[in-house]
Formats: structure tokens, C-alpha cells, sequence
């Protein structure tokens, strides 16, 4: 009996002191936390100064850049669903079915091959991108405490859609 209580006391012990371990890591964590607030190392998404600018030429592919630039939201400021890129295809004239993301991209840009094509992708995204923009412009009215937020999106989407020209003349 006495070796059960001693066990029971041990197991005790031990998860007072993972609990005392898993405090002093939160409050390390919001110590962190803390000191990039105050530094100014935390900042809105895209709003930071050490965000830089990559040349579409430094990926190994267009379809690879292009991917990098359209696709990812951290960068375009608006999610392309795979919905949405179907959708951006059936505009441009191509059909599609469902895939993986990046699959449907590679797809999509295979479609774009000439600059007729490519241009037909562009305007389709661009008016994708408008529609979400819309919707960013009215959830930022409806929720002001989260304006900042979108409004990143949307200045995000908006140099965005400033690149296709500049896609347009690099690649054709």
C-alpha cells in the first residue's frame, strides 16, 4: 500500500512540475511576444520593412514564379481557392477539373502558353481579384477595429494586379 501512495505521489510531483515547466514556457513565449512589439519587429501582413520584393527571374520556371506571386495570399493579398482558379479558367475559356492548388496553377498556365491566353488568365484574375477586393472594401466598412487589416489585403491585391503588365512583358 505504501508503494502505491508513493508512486501516486510521484506521478503527482511530476505533472506539478511539467505544469510549473509549461507556465514558465507561456510566459517566456509572451515575453517574446512582448519585446517584438516593443522593437516594432511585429507588424501588419506585408507591412514589415524587411519584406522584399523578388524578381519573377530568380525562380527556376515562370509557372514557379508566377505561383509565388498569384497564389500565395501573403503576397496577393487575396486566397485563391481551387474553386477560384477553376473559375479564373473557365473565364479565360479553359475547363478544368478539380486538382490540387498547385496542380490546377501548372494546368492553368499551360493553358496560358501564348499571349492571347496569357492575357485572357490575367483579365479573368484581375476581375477575380476585384470581387474579393469588393468584398475586403465592405467587411473593412462593416468591421472598422479590422480595417488595417484588409486594407493590407487590399493595397496587397492591388500592386498585384499593377504586375501583369510587367508579366506580360517578361514572359512574351
Amino acid at each position: 500500500m505504501h508503494h502505491l501512495s508513493q508512486t501516486h505521489s510521484n506521478t503527482t510531483d511530476k505533472k506539478k512540475v511539467k505544469k510549473e515547466r509549461d507556465m514558465r514556457d507561456i510566459e517566456d513565449l509572451r515575453a517574446e511576444f512582448d519585446a517584438m512589439k516593443d522593437d516594432g519587429a511585429f507588424c501588419l501582413d506585408g507591412a514589415c520593412p524587411t519584406d522584399e520584393e523578388a524578381d519573377l527571374r530568380d525562380y527556376p520556371s515562370y509557372t514557379e514564379a508566377l505561383y509565388a506571386k498569384l497564389v500565395a495570399p501573403h503576397v496577393s493579398g487575396i486566397y485563391l481557392s481551387r474553386w477560384d482558379i477553376k473559375d479564373i479558367a473557365d473565364a479565360a475559356g479553359d475547363s478544368m477539373s478539380i486538382h490540387p492548388r498547385k496542380r490546377m496553377f501548372e494546368l492553368l498556365m499551360k493553358f496560358a502558353v501564348s499571349q492571347e491566353r496569357m492575357q485572357l488568365v490575367l483579365d479573368a484574375l484581375a476581375d477575380h481579384m476585384r470581387e474579393k477586393m469588393a468584398i475586403y472594401e465592405e467587411l473593412a466598412e462593416t468591421f472598422p477595429h479590422s480595417a488595417d487589416i484588409f486594407n493590407a489585403k487590399i493595397a496587397k491585391a492591388e500592386k498585384t494586379i499593377k504586375l501583369f503588365p510587367q508579366i506580360m512583358n517578361e514572359y512574351f
